[in-house]
């Protein structure tokens, strides 16, 4: 009796065990799956397809571009390149709303080829890393910000959170994933996945990004608001369905709360096109 409980109880723990190996087997051949695929979107002729990042296209997109500029709470104000007579401002006015806290800007979008693919057509003073890791500028949509002011705002822009940006009358998610030290510092800047889905036709590349002051970004603030590093690796987005689903949330509370309405954007995507 003694020896045939023992000998079942190590039986049940040998199963257990080799359950255990072997979930934890299928989970790594999972991930490695996932980041295979993102590498082999990480190329400039076509990238991560623009409808893996576009938000719903019954959200508020042009309603949410005209509140941005309406804003007056100015918080600091950057030039959108060095030397030039035009800055934009980051207005905090959205900064304490309840579940969709964010910082919000107009600008022009020029392009960060920074992190691995760093060698980009025309990106002369390009750097193999980005502040959070060393992301995938085809790959990746994400946001540049000046150093300073996330210095000075480290607890509500931690890194990788989830942004919104608006171009073009589309609009689409993104994280903020390095910042801009350039001395002045500037703003208006984007990485090459997000400036091609964008700007399809206006030959995007590391020395040409897109002049005019058009572009909303809306960064959402808070630890609740960065992509979880489950879903990401130092180098790509490996789940765009969470960067969807948690972009499409804060929108939706964040339109709620400036008394937006849905349906005010044109539902056709742009074609998938990069130059």
């Amino acid at each position: 009796m003694r020896s045939t409980f023992f000998l079942t109880c190590f039986a049940f723990l040998l199963g257990a065990c080799g359950s255990a190996s072997a979930n934890h087997r299928r989970h790594h051949t999972r991930s490695s799956a996932a980041i295979a695929a993102a590498a082999k979107e990480n190329n400039p002729t076509s990238g991560t397809p623009v409808s893996d990042f576009a938000a719903s296209a019954s959200l508020p997109a042009a309603g949410l571009a005209a509140a941005a500029k309406k804003a007056k709470k100015a918080g600091q104000k950057y030039q959108i390149s060095q030397g030039s007579k035009s800055f934009s401002t980051i207005y905090t006015d959205w900064a304490d709303f309840n579940n969709s806290s964010a910082y919000v800007w107009t600008a022009d979008m020029d392009i960060d080829c920074d992190g691995i693919d760093f060698n980009c057509k025309g990106n002369s003073d390009g750097q193999p890393q980005t502040d959070y890791g060393a992301l995938a500028a085809y790959q990746v949509p994400f946001i540049v910000i000046p150093g300073n002011w996330v210095n000075g705002h480290s607890k509500e822009l931690p890194g990788n959170n989830v942004a919104a940006v608006i171009c073009g009358g589309k609009m689409y998610y993104g994280i903020f994933g390095d910042t801009n030290g350039a001395t002045p510092e500037v703003i208006g800047e984007a990485s090459y996945r997000m400036g091609t889905a964008c700007f399809p036709n206006d030959h995007i590349s590391g020395a040409n990004g897109h002049g005019a002051m058009d572009v909303t970004y809306i960064v959402f603030t808070g630890k609740d608001a960065v992509l979880p590093s489950t879903d990401m690796t130092k180098n790509y987005i490996t789940q765009f369905s969470k960067l969807k689903s948690m972009g499409d949330e804060f929108v939706t509370q964040l339109s709620s709360n400036l008394g937006l309405s849905s349906g005010e954007v044109d539902t056709a995507i742009p074609a998938d096109t990069c130059s």
